[in-house]
């Protein structure tokens, strides 16, 4: 692709504009409804589309700006022009990122990663819903599988995306995963891959979200300290005394009142609490 000219880019962008003031001015009473459905898919067609010219900008910022010419992250800096949230620029910078041209070490142009998701999305057969199925099954997918089997099985996905809903389109992917992992295989090096913890920022009531994947030495950990600390009756803020060692009564027991998921909690707090005393 050619070089464009400043000129260019502002011409196609103003134009674009122009189109788009002309498009919402527009009223659709005289249309039936199959016209109208119609014009709906056209609509999405075009939503599809615009990703395709985001993600080169998105690329070039990552690889050419500075800390210093953005005021910090790349997705902070695309939030705050843009008026998105954080977590919305981030997953476009990751998208970018897979979708997006590339270049090499010595500034040779690259395919995107996923080369066919990326077609489908320029021409607006994927939207957003297809392309996180389609990102979430290569991320999944253990390491084992060589590279030809991955470029066959993106094909497939975006080819199929182009057709079905992206629940659909999950259950595809999900079939696509047994076939290619049928015995649900995976090393530690794609466990290590996976694993994430990420603490969300504290709302106005003080409460934060936790979300993430652990790995299976993190969950049995987790799972012999809850046994304990999160059975009925244990660690119950609601008591006088919590109880924290030993058994609790069946008058405890009986009056505990929280869900397994607050008790799950409060166990947390608790084994986390003794941990940090020591």
């Amino acid at each position: 692709m050619s070089s464009s000219s400043r000129e260019e880019i502002e011409e196609v962008f103003a134009a674009l504009d122009a189109d788009l003031d002309r498009l919402c001015g527009l009223s659709f009473e005289a249309l039936t409804t199959h016209e109208r459905l119609v014009l709906l898919e056209r609509c999405e067609r075009a939503r599809r589309r615009l990703p395709a010219a985001e993600h080169p900008l998105i690329n070039q910022l990552v690889r050419q700006a500075t800390p210093e010419e953005l005021g910090g992250k790349v997705s902070h800096a695309v939030a705050e022009w843009t008026l998105i949230s954080r977590a919305e620029a981030n997953r476009r910078v990751h998208d970018a990122a897979d979708l997006g041209p590339r270049h090499g070490l010595t500034g040779e142009p690259l395919a995107p990663v996923l080369a066919a998701t990326a077609a489908a999305q320029r021409d607006g057969k994927l939207g957003g819903g297809q392309v996180a199925v389609i990102r979430r099954f290569f991320q999944q997918l253990p390491g084992f599988v060589d590279a030809s089997t991955r470029t066959q099985a993106e094909a497939d996905l975006a080819r199929k995306g182009t057709h079905y809903r992206p629940e659909q389109l999950a259950k595809f992917a999900d079939r696509l995963t047994e076939w290619l992992n049928p015995d649900g295989t995976y090393t530690d090096e794609d466990r290590a891959r996976r694993r994430c913890l990420t603490l969300g920022k504290q709302h106005a009531d003080g409460m934060s979200k936790l979300r993430g994947w652990i790995s299976p030495e993190l969950r049995a950990t987790l799972e012999a300290m809850l046994a304990k600390l999160a059975a009925p009756g244990m660690c119950n803020p609601d008591d006088d005394t919590a109880v924290v060692d030993g058994a609790p009564s069946q008058e405890v027991i009986d009056r505990d009142s929280r869900s397994p998921a607050q008790r799950n909690h409060d166990g947390l707090k608790a084994g986390l609490q003794r941990r940090a005393a020591l």
